[in-house]
């Protein structure tokens, strides 16, 4: 259509209009719907319970939130490059076992983390090459991992929770390399946009988006698509462990059942933050605030007095919701 009194056209109109919004919105716009439901949420929860909105309850989210964010950026590259990882709340259980294990063996809190991250190296790459080398279905392969670590949880020191023996190891979470900073917060920062930018700007990031969308098609394009889904189940497994510390070392003690639950919300924080189960899509961001809005709901259900039990259908509702969201605004780009 052409406008009479001046001779433009509705295109261009519809190109002036998005011309004048930053490129970086229209790019995120999907993150910053997330953290406006966020500050809803928040505010909504305030109402009910003003202490929910003091300073020393967003910073107990925040560090709530970390281990789950962390996690969640691992299980997102999985899953942007087609795949899915059942197995990091059991890595993330057997990380701070191993760990409690070693200090209780003598060894300092350096060479006890190393021990925890090897779980994670170890389960990652067992996950990765039984589904590039040998050909396995990634949700049978993640889900067998998953049994035998929460398993080796239990084993290695008999289901008993150990305590943590380095007596500064408290610093790996809540210290401050940066003055002002605790690290938990640091770490979930630097890690968020070292891989947005690997993802969003790096040749090695675009890769994962393309096995994601089709793995025959990228292989055509000469993209090594078995090393891209090995190093996504390696990194994965490693954040996992990385996570595994970020706990035990807030709480400084190991329990056998501490990610028992933080499988099935790593695998929602990733979809809440607009990616998509089939690959292809996501972004670390929203990955971080989808995390966020799940710590969020956990804590405005226990500020409320809410039982607890009710967290997990309110969460499967938000993620029934962000799914809705995507598919009819996918629908409306068409």
């Amino acid at each position: 259509m052409t406008d009479a009194s001046n001779g433009t056209t509705t295109t261009d109109k519809l190109r002036t209009t998005n011309s004048r919004v930053p490129a970086v919105l229209l790019c995120y716009r999907t993150e910053g719907a997330i953290a406006a439901a966020i500050v809803v949420l928040l505010l909504a929860v305030g109402m009910f319970v003003p202490a929910a909105l003091s300073m020393g309850n967003l910073q107990n989210i925040i560090q709530a939130a970390a281990p789950l964010i962390i996690m969640s950026l691992g299980v997102l590259l999985v899953v942007v490059a087609g795949g899915i990882d059942l197995s990091v709340g059991s890595v993330f259980s057997l990380t701070g076992m191993v760990t409690a294990l070693a200090m209780a063996s003598g060894a300092d809190g350096l060479t006890a983390s190393a021990a925890g991250l090897a779980v994670g190296l170890v389960f990652g790459s067992i996950n990765g090459l039984l589904v590039t080398v040998v050909g396995l279905a990634p949700f049978v392969v993640t889900l067998i991992t998953y049994a035998v670590a929460g398993s080796l949880a239990f084993i290695v020191t008999n289901g008993r929770s150990m305590p943590i023996g380095a007596p500064d190891f408290w610093l790996l979470n809540s210290g401050e390399i940066i003055p002002g900073v605790p690290n938990h917060l640091l770490f979930c920062i630097i890690l968020m946009i070292a891989l947005e930018y690997v993802l969003r700007k790096v040749v090695l990031g675009r890769w994962f988006f393309a096995v994601g969308s089709s793995a025959i098609a990228a292989r055509l394009l000469g993209i090594p698509v078995l090393r891209i889904k090995f190093a996504a189940y390696v990194a994965s497994g490693l954040l996992a462990s990385f996570a595994g510390l970020l706990t035990v070392s807030y709480i400084l003690n190991a329990e056998a059942t501490a990610g028992a639950s933080l499988m099935l919300q790593a695998i929602a924080a990733v979809v809440i933050g607009g990616a998509s189960l089939f690959g292809g899509t996501g972004s670390a961001i929203g990955a971080m605030l989808g995390a966020l809005m799940i710590t969020c709901i956990q804590n405005g259900v226990n500020l409320i007095g809410v039982n607890s039990f009710w967290q997990g259908s309110v969460t499967g509702a938000a993620i029934l919701l962000a799914v809705l969201i995507d598919r009819f605004s996918s629908k409306n780009r068409l």
